[in-house]
Order: structure tokens, then sequence, then C-alpha cells
């Protein structure tokens, strides 16, 4: 059996899905509480999440214990030193940097943010990744693109139809 796609979110996307109802980070995490997928978050995100709705929307703390409970989300483990002194010559900002490295050590599937400037518009960077990094809206295109390859299954019910 394949093993589920894992996918990083970092905070921006995470506080998108936080803060929407609708869109694509809330699509994600539907997946993940639908067991499709395999969201992982890391501790500087969790920590950049935690500060950010502390300050932004204190109110919406309950609803991400509840987003990040229902979705599945694995927390990500300590990278190396290696590999974070790695990602900070690929990324400027330092808790971007760490993000980077923590998706890389757990071997994740796709990184979804939407930072433009530490990690979308950053030349080159995509080429120098084990994974591919978009946003929610590039994700789900790309996971969609998967699903194609897969065969069709015809439910139970409508097999007797056919």
């Amino acid at each position: 059996m394949n093993r589920k796609l894992r996918v990083f979110l970092d905070t921006s996307a995470l506080f998108a899905g936080i803060w929407s109802a609708e869109g694509g980070v809330r699509m994600i995490l539907k997946l993940g509480e639908a067991g499709a997928l395999q969201i992982v978050i890391g501790r500087q995100v969790l920590h950049e999440i935690d500060e950010v709705i502390q300050r932004k929307a204190p109110q919406l703390l309950p609803s991400l214990a509840v987003l990040l409970d229902r979705s599945r989300v694995d927390p990500a483990s300590d990278p190396p030193n290696e590999r974070v002194d790695s990602c900070e010559k690929l990324v400027s900002h330092p808790g971007d940097a760490l993000n980077l490295a923590e998706a890389w050590n757990e071997r994740v599937d796709y990184l979804v943010t939407l930072d433009r400037e530490h990690f979308l518009d950053v030349p080159g960077l995509p080429e120098q990744l084990p994974f591919p990094l978009g946003t929610p809206g590039d994700f789900l295109a790309w996971y969609r693109s998967r699903l194609r390859g897969l065969p069709r299954i015809i439910p139970t019910w409508r097999r007797e139809l056919l």
C-alpha cells in the first residue's frame, strides 16, 4: 500500500486556514481530517502561529486547537543543525529557514506557503529542494493531477446500475 502524501504547512498557510473557513488551506485541512493525506507542522510553525493568533485574533485560539486535532497533524521532529545551516543559505529569514529544514527533514512531498518574499519568489529555490513548494491552490492542482492517474473506483451501489 502506498504511503499517504505528506504536506508541510508553514505559518502563513496555517494562518489562512484558521482565518478563513473557505479556501485552499481549509480544503487541505479537510483532506487531512479525512485521512487522505498527512499534514506535517513543525515546532517553529506552532510557535509562530501561536504568537500571530495571540496578537491578531486571540478569539481563534480554540479554533486552532480543534483544526489541528481534527486534521490529524503530525508534528515535525527537530532537524539536525547541518540541515538548518544549509537551509539558511537558501532562505534569508531564520524562522523560514528552520521551517524549510523541518519540512526537508520530514521528507514531505510538498511545502504549502503563502510567503512570497522568503519562499515563492526566491529565484532558483524550487530547483534546490527535493519537494515542490507552492501556494495552497498550487498544491491542490498538483494533488488533483496525481489523483488522475489512479484507477476509478465505482461505488458498490452504482455497480448494480451499470
